[in-house]
This record gives C-alpha cells, structure tokens and sequence, in this order.
C-alpha cells in the first residue's frame, strides 16, 4: 500500500525543499520563538507552522519520511532532506516530518489493520492531528523496556490501563489525539520478551492525567513538550490492541530502528549550522587585536569539528544505505554504532561553536543552545548509549570473536 507516492528525484526535491528553507522556515525563527513567548497556552499549535504546512503540502514537501516500501523515498534519500530539516529544530513538523509522529505513522503502517489505519493514520498523514508514544516509566530502569510496569490487562471486550509514564513527547500538545501505550499483558509469561503488548488509547480517554510539562536542560520543548501521564483505570475496547497480545516488543523494536536514525540525520544538519555560524563569527570578530579567525584555538576547534561532523554524517548515511539493503533489523548493529556516535559527536561540535560566540552562544539570539539540548537529550531518547554499547558490543564480539 502506498501512503506517499513519491515519483520525483530526490535531488529535485532537495532543491525545493532548500529554497522553501530560505524563503519560508530561517525568515520565521524569530515569529515561532516570539509566538511561544507570548501564547497563553505554550502547548497549542503555533499559527505559522499550520500555515506553513499549507505551503508545504501545496509544493510536495509532504511526508518525505515515508519509507520506499510504503511509496516514499529511501532511507540513504531521506538522509539529506533530513539533515536540512534539522538546521531549523522545529521545521520538521511543516513538513509532516517530525518525531515522534514518523514512528508512530510507521507504526500504524507496518502494524495498524485497516481500520486504524483509516482512523488514525489518515489523519496524522495529512497533519491534521499528532499522536504520542507512551513507553518511558518513571518507577523502573526503562532502558530495559522488559521492565515497564504499566498493566494492559483484558476484562470481557475491554483492556484496562494502569501505570505511570514519563517524557511522553506531544502529550502536552493541543493536537496530540492518540496515544500508542506499550504495558505488559501477560506479566508471568517466562519469555519476558512476550509479556508486553501495544494498545491504541485517545488522549481525551477517561482516567487519562497529564501530571505535568518535564524540561530537559531547562527547556520543556513546548509546543509539542515532554509530558508525565498517570493512566486509572483506563479502558478501551479490545479492537484498540495492535498485532496483538505479547508483541508489544517486537513492535517497539520494529519502531525504533528508523526513528533512531532520523534523529542522528536532523543532527547533522544541526551541527553543520553550528559550525557555518562559528565560521562567521570567527571572521566578524576580533580580540588582542586580530580576527578570531587568526587564533591557533579557534582554528583547531573549528578543524576538529570539520572533522568529526563528516564522521558523523558518513557513519548515518552508510547506516541509512544498509538499511535499505538489508532493513533495520540486519543494520542493527550500524543504527547502534550510529545512535552512540552521532549525538555525542553533535554535542561536542555544537559546544565549541557555542564556546566561540561567547556568552552569546548560551542564549536563545542563537539557535545553539536548544540544538545542544537536543543532542543530549538524544542520548538517551530511544535507548541510552549505554545499551547500544552494550548491544553492539555482543554482535561484534560474536562475530570476531569465534
């Protein structure tokens, strides 16, 4: 089935989308912050995104993320567009683009039956609502998913939801309409890999409670934001369950394999702007009386982010590439090594441009200090680098070491 239809080259999409990036997305970063400034409720959509969608769709810069098999592009195509996406933080949803929707819709599209699909992912595909991923615990280790607590338990046509969630990205948002919920169904199963499950529960659900906004680093990423969610007593009828009981894992597997490598493409477009802007202010500015460009530090840290941000931008499209030879299953050990370079790599880049605009780089004038956020936080969004090590570790071993 296909969801995209996505016919042109990708260079000639590229070339729009770049120009739609200069016309459109830099001329309105100061609109977009002075927005979330001044709204009365910073988790409601902001009006020059929904117009710029609008646009967006109208120049067939839509939905880009949509993978090959479903009519899109490939992931090694994808991979550029991306990057560009990710100069401008919150640019991605324009175009249908951003996380944690794409993981979600391909969800609904590798698992949903057809009557999800019609009532949920029609909907999102043509952005006129967002969704969550409800996984995160606040009681347990969760990067051990086996671990999650929340209860998906069925009585007669209904399950019942119970449990506590956190950093639940778009909870918050006035859009947000349907929660994707991952819980265990058959807690005493021996195979811990079969006692989860993943239900479909609307965000207006009775016993649903949005406790709180969390911030990371300070910024609570309004307007999309990363919720707490208590779930009491929440019921919904039994056709909401996905695939069905105990393959909640193999779902979340499935979803996080792409997701995690879109993340590392938008930072590469972030560290790339970093670094162009470090460029120009290296040349714009003078201390003991030469540039800062002149400066053997300034140089070096500008040569060694060169350096690692074309690591970094290799290492993901030769993940994205492997992807789409094989499929994220079979490239699990290069989503790994790309997932635990890439953010870290980004972080270091974005805190020396940081560094070399002064007390400047710390402030929202720039865009630094919110990307240098994300690629914190991206460290442990979607796994934590620990166990990607230690999952990447055991292939490599296993495969040199018999």
């Amino acid at each position: 089935m296909n969801y995209a239809n996505i016919n042109e080259k990708p260079e000639h999409i590229k070339k729009r989308l770049l120009d739609f990036m200069e016309k459109s997305i830099y001329p309105n970063e100061h609109n977009y912050t002075g927005h979330l400034k001044n709204a009365e409720n910073r988790f409601s959509a902001v009006p020059i995104v929904e117009d710029l969608k609008t646009k967006a769709k109208e120049q067939g810069l839509w939905n880009l993320f949509v993978p090959k098999q479903f009519g899109g592009l490939s992931n090694f195509d994808y991979a550029s567009l991306a990057e560009i996406m990710g100069r401008v933080l919150w640019s991605s949803e324009v175009f249908n683009c951003n996380a944690p929707d794409t993981g979600n819709m391909e969800v609904f599209m590798k698992y949903g039956d057809q009557q999800q699909r019609e009532t949920w992912l029609k909907p999102l595909l043509n952005g006129e609502i967002r969704s969550s991923y409800v996984m995160t615990e606040p009681d347990v280790a969760s990067s051990d998913a086996t671990n999650v607590r929340t209860t998906i338990l069925r009585e007669g046509d209904e399950y019942v939801i119970n449990g506590k969630k956190w950093f639940i990205t778009n909870a918050m948002y006035e859009k947000t309409e349907i929660f994707i919920v991952m819980g265990k169904s058959d807690p005493d199963n021996e195979n811990r890999h079969l006692q989860q499950s993943q239900i479909l529960v609307p965000k207006n659900t009775k016993g649903i409670k949005i406790i709180r906004a969390l911030t990371t680093l300070g910024y609570d990423d309004a307007p999309h934001g990363h919720a707490e969610v208590h779930f009491e007593d929440v019921r919904v009828p039994v056709e909401n369950m996905l695939l069905g009981e105990g393959r909640g894992f193999e779902i979340a597997q499935g979803r996080l394999g792409p997701g995690r490598i879109h993340h590392c493409m938008r930072l590469i477009g972030a560290a790339q702007r970093a670094m162009e802007l470090a460029c120009k202010r290296a040349v714009s500015r003078e201390t003991f009386g030469k540039k800062l460009a002149d400066h053997q530090s300034v140089k070096e840290d500008i040569a060694c982010s060169y350096a690692e941000l074309e690591q970094a931008r290799q290492l993901t499209l030769l993940t994205a590439k492997r992807m789409d030879e094989v499929g994220p299953k079979e490239a699990r050990d290069l989503i790994a090594a790309a997932k635990i370079a890439v953010p870290i790599s980004v972080q270091n880049i974005i805190d020396r441009c940081m560094q070399i605009h002064g007390a400047g780089g710390l402030t929202e004038d720039y865009f630094m200090a919110d990307a240098f956020n994300y690629a914190r936080y991206c460290r442990q969004a979607d796994g934590p680098d620990q166990v990607h090590m230690m999952s990447l570790g055991k292939q490599i071993i296993k495969r040199y070491g018999s």
